[in-house]
């Protein structure tokens, strides 16, 4: 009988009075593949194309790596997928410079998670979708126009100009996006969070900030009321 495969980490599986004098071989690459599995990283630039993982039978594969790290300035809309079949945790870096475009982390066929640039993310593939078990918010500085996703925590610079920062669009009920007067220059230069069509604090029109030094939340509560105060 011929070797078969795991089905999530594609090991070779032997089977009794097969592969003689091989098996130490293949033993010592199923380690390997496991030890790619628990400990592997690979840094991966997704600024030109989208990406499609593959996982290879007893071979080292890009989707076999616990840690991925995404890189790269986008320069349209990306997905990076995963194959459908397969069972596994992700350790995710969005290292990526979005520059207004999205980023998503998918099965080939199924749903994923769109990613917010700067972001660490734990996912989980179930085999038909990719969907998220953790996420750590990192704190990043934008002194540009933008449209940001859910999970964005900002230091707002106004310094040189007003900015308008819009909400991302089509949110989810407990989504969040955070802001601070890093420069304390709101009340010469403001912030104008766009509403991207839903409501901001039970209003339909976008939300101008002109306090000096504000630091503020917003989470979407649905669409009655929008997105409303977490702290202000």
């Amino acid at each position: 009988m011929a070797s078969s495969y795991s089905t999530d980490l594609k090991l070779e599986l032997m089977v009794t009075g097969e592969k003689a004098g091989q098996w130490g071989d293949i033993t010592n690459t199923n380690l390997n593949l496991v030890q790619q599995a628990v400990a592997g990283y690979e840094a991966i630039d997704v600024a030109s194309s989208d990406v499609a993982l593959t996982m290879s039978n007893a071979a080292i594969s890009n989707a076999r790596n616990a840690t991925i790290k995404l890189t790269g300035t986008l320069a349209a809309n990306r997905n990076v997928t995963v194959p459908d079949s397969i069972e596994k945790v992700y350790n995710v870096i969005d290292g990526t410079d979005h520059a207004g475009y999205t980023l998503t982390f998918k099965t080939a066929s199924g749903s994923g998670v769109l990613l917010c640039e700067g972001n660490c993310y734990v996912l989980y593939a179930d085999g038909t979708n990719v969907v998220k078990a953790n996420e750590y918010r990192k704190w990043r500085t934008v002194s540009a126009a933008e449209t940001v996703q859910a999970g964005a925590k900002l230091f707002v610079e106004t310094n040189g100009g007003a900015v308008t920062i819009t909400l991302p669009a089509s949110p989810a009920v407990g989504d969040e996006v955070h802001f601070v007067d890093s420069r304390y220059t709101f009340d010469s230069n403001a912030l104008t969070v766009g509403r991207n069509s839903s409501k901001i604090a039970n209003a339909s029109s976008d939300l101008v900030v002109n306090t000096e030094g504000a630091a503020f939340g917003l989470v979407y509560s649905g669409s009655n009321v929008g997105w409303t105060y977490t702290e202000k």
